[in-house]
Protein backbone atom coordinates (compact mmCIF):
# COMPACT_ATOMS: atom_id res chain seq x y z
CA UNK A 1 0.00 0.00 0.00
CA UNK A 2 1.09 3.66 -0.83
CA UNK A 3 2.60 5.91 2.05
CA UNK A 4 0.36 8.82 0.28
CA UNK A 5 -2.89 9.43 2.22
CA UNK A 6 -5.39 7.60 0.86
CA UNK A 7 -8.73 9.47 2.99
CA UNK A 8 -9.05 12.53 5.17
CA UNK A 9 -11.57 13.63 7.57
CA UNK A 10 -13.65 16.25 7.00
CA UNK A 11 -16.54 18.04 9.18
CA UNK A 12 -19.70 17.45 6.99
CA UNK A 13 -23.61 18.19 8.16
CA UNK A 14 -25.13 14.89 8.86
CA UNK A 15 -29.06 14.83 9.18
CA UNK A 16 -31.73 12.34 9.71
CA UNK A 17 -35.29 11.88 10.61
CA UNK A 18 -34.66 13.51 14.48
CA UNK A 19 -31.36 15.26 14.28
CA UNK A 20 -28.60 16.89 12.77
CA UNK A 21 -25.59 18.30 13.78
CA UNK A 22 -21.68 18.63 12.33
CA UNK A 23 -18.99 15.89 12.39
CA UNK A 24 -15.94 14.51 10.74
CA UNK A 25 -16.17 12.10 7.87
CA UNK A 26 -13.87 9.62 6.33
CA UNK A 27 -13.79 11.18 2.50
CA UNK A 28 -11.80 8.97 -0.42
CA UNK A 29 -8.56 11.16 -1.85
CA UNK A 30 -8.54 11.99 -5.65
CA UNK A 31 -5.57 12.39 -6.72
CA UNK A 32 -3.85 12.81 -10.44
CA UNK A 33 -0.92 10.47 -11.48
CA UNK A 34 0.31 11.47 -14.81
CA UNK A 35 2.67 9.31 -16.69
CA UNK A 36 5.91 9.62 -18.64
CA UNK A 37 6.95 7.17 -21.37
CA UNK A 38 10.30 7.08 -22.55
CA UNK A 39 10.80 10.78 -21.24
CA UNK A 40 7.51 11.66 -23.12
CA UNK A 41 3.81 12.67 -21.44
CA UNK A 42 1.40 9.89 -22.16
CA UNK A 43 -1.54 10.02 -19.94
CA UNK A 44 -2.98 11.51 -16.39
CA UNK A 45 -5.00 8.67 -14.47
CA UNK A 46 -6.93 10.09 -11.49
CA UNK A 47 -7.14 7.49 -9.17
CA UNK A 48 -6.85 7.07 -5.65
CA UNK A 49 -3.12 7.06 -4.45
CA UNK A 50 -2.19 3.81 -3.64
CA UNK A 51 -0.40 0.50 -5.31
CA UNK A 52 0.49 3.09 -7.80
CA UNK A 53 3.10 0.71 -9.36
CA UNK A 54 0.56 -1.81 -9.63
CA UNK A 55 -2.19 0.51 -11.53
CA UNK A 56 1.22 1.79 -13.79
CA UNK A 57 2.18 -1.70 -15.35
CA UNK A 58 -1.69 -2.63 -15.62
CA UNK A 59 -2.45 0.66 -17.76
CA UNK A 60 0.45 0.01 -19.41
CA UNK A 61 -0.47 -3.51 -20.20
CA UNK A 62 -4.05 -2.70 -21.31
CA UNK A 63 -3.46 0.35 -23.34
CA UNK A 64 -1.63 -2.51 -25.26
CA UNK A 65 1.97 -0.91 -24.80
CA UNK A 66 3.06 -3.39 -23.19
CA UNK A 67 2.92 -7.23 -23.14
CA UNK A 68 5.14 -8.32 -20.80
CA UNK A 69 6.56 -6.50 -17.58
CA UNK A 70 10.32 -7.23 -18.53
CA UNK A 71 9.56 -4.42 -21.05
CA UNK A 72 10.17 -1.98 -18.53
CA UNK A 73 13.48 -0.85 -18.03
CA UNK A 74 12.64 1.03 -14.97
CA UNK A 75 9.49 2.74 -13.27
CA UNK A 76 9.99 5.70 -11.14
CA UNK A 77 6.97 7.12 -9.43
CA UNK A 78 7.14 10.86 -7.38
CA UNK A 79 4.51 10.35 -5.19
CA UNK A 80 5.09 13.98 -3.89
CA UNK A 81 4.10 15.50 -7.61
CA UNK A 82 2.08 13.02 -9.38
CA UNK A 83 4.80 11.90 -11.95
CA UNK A 84 4.98 8.31 -12.76
CA UNK A 85 8.38 7.82 -15.09
CA UNK A 86 8.76 4.53 -17.38
CA UNK A 87 11.53 3.82 -19.38
CA UNK A 88 11.12 0.82 -21.59
CA UNK A 89 14.01 -1.64 -23.17
CA UNK A 90 12.12 -0.75 -26.60
CA UNK A 91 11.57 2.54 -28.45
CA UNK A 92 7.99 3.68 -28.49
CA UNK A 93 6.50 5.99 -30.82
CA UNK A 94 3.23 7.73 -29.01
CA UNK A 95 1.81 7.69 -32.96
CA UNK A 96 -1.49 9.38 -32.78
CA UNK A 97 -3.00 6.87 -34.65
CA UNK A 98 -2.87 4.50 -31.89
CA UNK A 99 -2.10 6.54 -28.37
CA UNK A 100 -2.88 10.39 -28.15
CA UNK A 101 -1.82 12.79 -24.58
CA UNK A 102 -5.29 12.76 -22.92
CA UNK A 103 -6.70 12.87 -19.38
CA UNK A 104 -8.38 9.47 -18.41
CA UNK A 105 -10.63 10.19 -15.25
CA UNK A 106 -12.01 8.30 -12.43
CA UNK A 107 -15.39 7.52 -14.39
CA UNK A 108 -16.07 5.93 -17.87
CA UNK A 109 -16.65 8.38 -20.64
CA UNK A 110 -15.65 9.78 -23.79
CA UNK A 111 -12.04 10.10 -22.82
CA UNK A 112 -11.66 6.02 -23.41
CA UNK A 113 -14.03 5.66 -26.19
CA UNK A 114 -11.54 7.02 -29.00
CA UNK A 115 -9.11 4.80 -27.93
CA UNK A 116 -11.09 1.71 -27.91
CA UNK A 117 -11.18 0.20 -31.33
CA UNK A 118 -7.36 0.57 -31.48
CA UNK A 119 -6.15 -0.78 -28.86
CA UNK A 120 -8.92 -3.18 -27.12
CA UNK A 121 -8.77 -4.65 -30.71
CA UNK A 122 -5.38 -5.26 -30.43
CA UNK A 123 -5.08 -6.89 -27.30
CA UNK A 124 -8.90 -8.50 -25.89
CA UNK A 125 -8.69 -12.35 -27.18
CA UNK A 126 -10.88 -14.76 -26.70
CA UNK A 127 -10.64 -15.84 -23.81
CA UNK A 128 -9.11 -19.80 -22.51
CA UNK A 129 -10.31 -21.24 -19.53
CA UNK A 130 -11.68 -24.43 -18.41
CA UNK A 131 -12.40 -22.70 -14.72
CA UNK A 132 -15.59 -23.89 -13.22
CA UNK A 133 -17.25 -22.13 -10.29
CA UNK A 134 -21.07 -22.89 -8.13
CA UNK A 135 -23.76 -20.14 -7.49
CA UNK A 136 -22.92 -21.06 -3.79
CA UNK A 137 -19.56 -20.23 -4.69
CA UNK A 138 -20.45 -17.03 -6.94
CA UNK A 139 -22.13 -15.73 -3.58
CA UNK A 140 -19.07 -16.61 -0.69
CA UNK A 141 -16.37 -14.81 -3.19
CA UNK A 142 -18.81 -11.77 -3.60
CA UNK A 143 -19.37 -11.60 0.38
CA UNK A 144 -15.67 -12.03 0.81
CA UNK A 145 -14.95 -9.52 -1.56
CA UNK A 146 -17.53 -6.78 0.22
CA UNK A 147 -15.80 -7.77 3.81
CA UNK A 148 -12.36 -6.97 2.48
CA UNK A 149 -12.60 -3.71 1.87
CA UNK A 150 -11.29 -1.37 4.49
CA UNK A 151 -11.24 1.74 2.39
CA UNK A 152 -14.91 1.31 0.99
CA UNK A 153 -16.14 0.66 4.54
CA UNK A 154 -14.29 3.85 5.71
CA UNK A 155 -15.29 6.00 2.60
CA UNK A 156 -18.36 4.41 0.53
CA UNK A 157 -16.19 5.79 -2.38
CA UNK A 158 -14.24 3.37 -3.96
CA UNK A 159 -14.65 0.16 -6.49
CA UNK A 160 -13.50 -3.03 -5.21
CA UNK A 161 -12.03 -5.96 -7.40
CA UNK A 162 -10.72 -9.50 -6.52
CA UNK A 163 -8.50 -11.72 -8.00
CA UNK A 164 -10.06 -15.13 -6.98
CA UNK A 165 -9.76 -19.22 -7.16
CA UNK A 166 -13.54 -20.52 -6.75
CA UNK A 167 -12.86 -21.06 -3.13
CA UNK A 168 -10.99 -17.89 -2.06
CA UNK A 169 -9.87 -14.29 -2.56
CA UNK A 170 -6.03 -14.12 -3.76
CA UNK A 171 -5.97 -10.47 -4.81
CA UNK A 172 -7.86 -7.36 -3.83
CA UNK A 173 -7.59 -3.76 -4.80
CA UNK A 174 -9.83 -0.12 -4.39
CA UNK A 175 -9.86 2.82 -6.53
CA UNK A 176 -11.93 5.50 -6.78
CA UNK A 177 -12.52 4.60 -10.55
CA UNK A 178 -12.94 1.31 -11.32
CA UNK A 179 -10.85 0.17 -14.32
CA UNK A 180 -7.99 1.27 -12.11
CA UNK A 181 -9.00 -1.65 -9.55
CA UNK A 182 -9.03 -4.04 -12.47
CA UNK A 183 -5.40 -2.28 -13.66
CA UNK A 184 -4.03 -2.88 -10.11
CA UNK A 185 -4.81 -6.75 -10.08
CA UNK A 186 -3.56 -7.21 -13.90
CA UNK A 187 -0.24 -5.01 -13.01
CA UNK A 188 0.23 -7.11 -10.34
CA UNK A 189 0.26 -10.17 -11.91
CA UNK A 190 2.57 -9.36 -14.29
CA UNK A 191 5.11 -7.91 -11.94
CA UNK A 192 4.95 -10.75 -9.79
CA UNK A 193 4.30 -13.75 -12.64
CA UNK A 194 0.39 -14.98 -11.49
CA UNK A 195 -1.28 -16.82 -13.38
CA UNK A 196 -4.57 -15.68 -14.58
CA UNK A 197 -5.82 -18.29 -16.96
CA UNK A 198 -7.84 -20.37 -14.16
CA UNK A 199 -9.04 -17.49 -12.15
CA UNK A 200 -12.11 -15.36 -11.24
CA UNK A 201 -12.45 -11.81 -11.24
CA UNK A 202 -14.52 -10.34 -8.62
CA UNK A 203 -15.98 -7.25 -8.45
CA UNK A 204 -17.89 -4.15 -7.07
CA UNK A 205 -19.19 -2.15 -10.06
CA UNK A 206 -21.29 -2.11 -13.16
CA UNK A 207 -20.01 -4.24 -15.66
CA UNK A 208 -19.33 -1.79 -18.73
CA UNK A 209 -18.18 -2.41 -22.02
CA UNK A 210 -14.59 -1.36 -20.72
CA UNK A 211 -14.46 -3.19 -17.53
CA UNK A 212 -15.39 -6.22 -20.12
CA UNK A 213 -12.53 -5.82 -22.04
CA UNK A 214 -10.10 -5.20 -19.25
CA UNK A 215 -11.10 -8.34 -17.93
CA UNK A 216 -10.57 -10.51 -21.11
CA UNK A 217 -6.79 -8.80 -21.20
CA UNK A 218 -6.46 -10.19 -17.81
CA UNK A 219 -7.04 -13.42 -18.68
CA UNK A 220 -9.48 -14.27 -16.19
CA UNK A 221 -12.82 -16.43 -17.41
CA UNK A 222 -15.04 -15.45 -15.07
CA UNK A 223 -16.21 -12.31 -13.75
CA UNK A 224 -18.54 -11.69 -11.18
CA UNK A 225 -20.39 -8.35 -9.85
CA UNK A 226 -22.69 -7.07 -7.59
CA UNK A 227 -24.29 -4.92 -10.10
CA UNK A 228 -25.42 -4.77 -13.68
CA UNK A 229 -24.17 -5.13 -17.34
CA UNK A 230 -24.49 -2.58 -19.98
CA UNK A 231 -25.75 -4.53 -23.48
CA UNK A 232 -22.17 -4.05 -25.34
CA UNK A 233 -20.43 -5.47 -22.01
CA UNK A 234 -22.58 -9.06 -23.04
CA UNK A 235 -21.73 -8.31 -26.86
CA UNK A 236 -18.15 -8.36 -25.91
CA UNK A 237 -18.33 -11.22 -23.31
CA UNK A 238 -20.20 -13.58 -25.92
CA UNK A 239 -17.26 -12.58 -28.41
CA UNK A 240 -14.58 -13.06 -26.21
CA UNK A 241 -15.67 -15.83 -24.45
CA UNK A 242 -16.20 -14.87 -21.17
CA UNK A 243 -18.90 -15.78 -18.03
CA UNK A 244 -20.45 -12.74 -17.09
CA UNK A 245 -22.64 -12.88 -13.78
CA UNK A 246 -24.32 -9.52 -12.21
CA UNK A 247 -26.58 -8.50 -9.68
CA UNK A 248 -24.79 -11.46 -7.16
CA UNK A 249 -27.17 -10.12 -4.34
CA UNK A 250 -29.42 -11.26 -1.56
CA UNK A 251 -28.31 -14.97 -2.63
CA UNK A 252 -29.70 -14.55 -6.35
CA UNK A 253 -27.29 -13.81 -9.41
CA UNK A 254 -27.65 -13.67 -12.90
CA UNK A 255 -25.92 -15.45 -15.62
CA UNK A 256 -25.87 -13.51 -18.58
CA UNK A 257 -22.84 -15.02 -21.10
CA UNK A 258 -20.79 -18.86 -20.88
CA UNK A 259 -23.11 -20.38 -18.38
CA UNK A 260 -21.07 -23.26 -18.99
CA UNK A 261 -18.61 -22.21 -16.32
CA UNK A 262 -21.33 -22.22 -13.85
CA UNK A 263 -21.94 -25.70 -12.08
CA UNK A 264 -25.76 -26.27 -11.27
CA UNK A 265 -26.96 -28.37 -8.55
Amino acid sequence: MSELTITTRLPVLKISADQHGWEDDEIVTEYPLTIFLNDEEFATIVCTPADLEEMVIGFLAAEGVIKSYSEIKQLTINEAHGFAYVDLHKETILSQSFYSKRRITSCCGKSRQSFYFFSDARTAKPVESTTTVTPAQCMHLMKELQASSEIHRQTGGVHNAALCTPDEVLLQFSDIGRHNALDKIYGKCLRDNISTTDKILVFSGRISSEVLLKAAKIGAGIILSKSAPTDLALQLADELKLTAVGFIRNDKMNVYTQAGRILLP
